[in-house]
């Protein structure tokens, strides 16, 4: 796989405004927010897409999975609600061949959302 702007991220190249960050994963704020609250949460160890996930250990999933819920949480978004978004591949809108989850929240959200 190429070099990624997360893989830019991830090796102190470009900057974030990070909010979570543990030994698997990295929330950092989206640099072009759809929302008043928009995170990005990546996986430190990479793949591209929501497709290959069932190729990754299970334990590495539950992590981030529950990564992203922790980020949730930490932001206390819990009580207003939020949106986890996965898009995979070009025609879902995925822009970075890097999976990655977005949280949306801080407004109220449309539905359908496409």
């Amino acid at each position: 796989m190429h070099e990624t702007v997360f893989d830019r991220i991830l090796n102190g190249a470009l900057p974030v405004d990070s909010v979570y960050e543990d030994e698997d994963v990295l929330a950092f704020r989206d640099i072009n927010p759809q929302a008043p609250v928009h995170v990005l949460v990546i996986p430190k160890a990479k793949f591209a897409r929501f497709t290959e996930i069932a190729d990754r250990p299970i334990e590495e999933t539950g992590r981030l999975f529950s990564a992203i819920s922790k980020v949730a949480t930490s932001l206390n978004l819990d009580s207003s609600g939020y949106r986890v978004v996965i898009n995979n591949g070009r025609d879902s809108g995925q822009e970075v061949e890097y999976f990655h989850a977005h949280i949306l929240a801080g407004r109220r959200l449309a539905w359908p959302p496409g």
